[in-house]
Parts: structure tokens; sequence; C-alpha cells
């Protein structure tokens, strides 16, 4: 379902962030570097395996992050409604207060866990319209909290219910009509159909495509199921060990990926169409973020290492494959080189896959 959009005018834009857990003098960096721009009206997909730093991107790009997590360099550029340009990081209190839920939202990955669970959710979705809309009436709060319920496909009438009278599904759509209750400019969704099942993440993904196409809010959709960002996402970027590896527009990173982590990545799910294919597990486990990395940090589990690959982190570049544009960005030295990159990491896009024949 991917559209063109605009890159000329990112909403949020992420430059060198960098961030550590822990105050002492041997903090871990669990974030090093990080550049992303988010646009208009797109929806960006943040995928990879758990504790690459997805989340914590998230919360620091926000100012959401908990003690010991600390923000020690960078900065996240939001533009507001007014085309204002101002850095989160540098907001006092009260001017992140008064972004947040109007410029800036996010539905968390526990919707138990984010839901009070000794009111009702009506309670609950009220509370951050007159936080922020305090001439607002109790009866146009609730009017209002009945029409965001309808917009995500629930009866008006369970608001009144409490979280635990709620399926999983629709205490995650009670999440994302909270947070689109001010209809702010971003939507970060942190994995929001982990815990559901397979029919339930569909009617979830649909709900924020029409969503999303009705309203014109930017998303960040973090996952470790790259599959189903193919579903919803227009770019995807792809972290490991603290760091972006691979960015690209969703369709072409799905059928021609070009760092040799996402291609194993991919290669861990089953495809949605064409022949079967067999799954290959990653090798090895990601590095020990608390230990001093040299070179690559995917270089002890990748199967095109190269000497080079040992000494030095390659940068986030563009990539080397003729053909490929200048959104198409990896951090590997087998781009970077001059090198032959290897052809599993040189596919032409677009390919065209082999349709499984159910003749005899």
């Amino acid at each position: 379902m991917s559209t063109s959009v605009s890159q000329s005018q990112p909403v949020l834009q992420i430059r060198g962030l960098r961030v550590d857990y822990g105050y002492t003098s041997d903090p871990t960096h669990v974030l090093r570097g990080i550049d992303l721009d988010l646009g208009r009206g797109e929806v960006l997909g943040l995928a990879g395996e758990s504790g690459c730093g997805k989340s914590t991107l998230a919360y620091a790009a926000l100012r959401l992050l908990p003690p010991p997590g600390l923000v020690t360099g960078g900065q996240v550029w939001l533009t507001d409604r007014e085309g204002q340009r101002r850095d989160v990081l540098t907001m006092t209190d009260r001017q992140l207060r008064a972004s947040r839920w109007v410029d800036t939202a996010v539905v968390f990955q526990g919707a138990m866990n984010s839901l009070n669970p000794v009111y009702p959710i009506g309670v609950q979705i009220t509370d951050a319209i007159s936080a922020h809309r305090p001439r607002t009436t109790a009866k146009q709060c609730r009017t209002r909290a009945g029409e965001l319920l309808e917009m995500v496909g629930i009866a008006p009438d369970r608001l009144s219910s409490y979280p635990h009278q709620l399926s999983g599904g629709m205490r995650q759509r009670v999440m994302i009509a909270m947070a689109l209750a001010l209809e702010p400019q971003v939507l970060i969704m942190d994995e929001p159909t982990t815990a559901l099942d397979v029919v339930m993440q569909r009617q979830i993904v649909e709900q924020i495509a029409e969503l999303r196409s009705r309203l014109d809010f930017s998303v960040i959709f973090i996952t470790h199921d790259v599959s189903l960002l193919i579903e919803i996402a227009d770019r995807i970027a792809i972290m490991y060990a603290g760091e972006i590896v691979e960015e690209g527009p969703a369709q072409a990173l799905y059928h021609a990926a070009r760092h040799p982590y996402t291609r194993a990545l991919l290669a861990s799910f089953p495809p949605l169409h064409g022949v079967k294919k067999e799954l290959t597990g990653i090798p090895g486990a990601p590095p020990d973020l608390a230990r001093t990395i040299t070179g690559c940090p995917y270089a002890p589990r990748c199967a095109f290492v190269t000497d080079r690959c040992a000494l030095t982190d390659p940068v986030l570049t563009r990539s080397g494959v003729p053909g490929d544009d200048d959104s198409r960005r990896v951090a590997c030295h087998l781009h970077d080189s001059g090198l032959s990159v290897p052809p599993a990491l040189a596919t032409a896009w677009p390919v065209k896959e082999p349709v499984e024949s159910n003749q005899p």
C-alpha cells in the first residue's frame, strides 16, 4: 500500500542521536549516532532483532527514555503545523508537555499495561483531551471520545467498559484512539501487534493504513517482523547493535536486500507469495554492547565477511549497486570499498518472483 511521499520537508529529523545506559564512567553505548528522517504522511518501518535499539531510539527521540537511559548527543528536529522547527531534546518541560499528544503520540507495546485498570476507557480518553484543551466541556470530551472509538471500529457504548472487559485487539484499538485524540503529526507504534493473533494483526495494520490515509499523519512502526512492514510501510530502516545498517523503499528492500544482515533477517521469515523457501536462522547472537566493538558489529555472524570488516565500522552510505536511487543506504564495506558486490546482495530491482505452479 506504499504511496509516493515527498521527502523535501520531513516532519521529524534525527541527527547523530546517541544514548548510553548507566551513569558510571563506563556506560553501555546502546545508540551510536543515528541519522533518520520521517516524511510527512509517511509510514517508516523500524525493524531488527530484539535488543538492537528500536524502542530506545523511539523513546529517546521523544524524551520518554526511562533511567538509566541517557541521551548523550544529537538532535531531534520536529517541524510543527506552523512550520516552526524545534529540537525536542532542548525543549523546556512546559514546551514538551504542550507538544505531546498534539505533535507526537505513542502507542505502547502492552496495551493492558498502558491503560489504567481502575478507570473506564472513556475517562482515560477524555483526560487526554481535557488536559490539552481545558475549555472543552465534559459533554464535548465524551462526544469526541465516542467518535474516536467509532473511528477504530469500537461501539461508543463501550466508553464505560474497563480494560479487562475488552479483548486484546480492542485494547490496542483503544490505545490507537487515545493517541489520535488530538490529531498528532507523528505517531510512534512500538510493536503494537506483538501479543495479537495473525487475524487481529491484519485488522490492526489495515486500520492504521486507513486512518493514515484519512488523517494524514506520519508513523514510525517498530517491529521485529519485517514481513509485516511490507503491508504498511513506505520505507524500512533495519537496525543492528544500535546502528541503522540499511534503509530504503519497503518493496525494494524486501525483494533486493543490500546488507547481509537484512538478507539473513528476511530469510528467517516465510515468504507470503511465490515459491516455498527453506527458512534459515542467523548464526550466533548480537554483540554485547557493554563491551567495546571493533569493526563491523555484524562481522562475527556475516557470511560475506572480509578482513576490513574486523578493523573499521562501515558508514551508512548510498548503495554501491547500479540502478539504486539515492534513498537506498547501506552500512557495509562490500558497498563502499570498491570491491565486487556479491550477486546475492546486488539483485536488480524490480525483480519478478517465480510463481509456484499447482500443476503436476
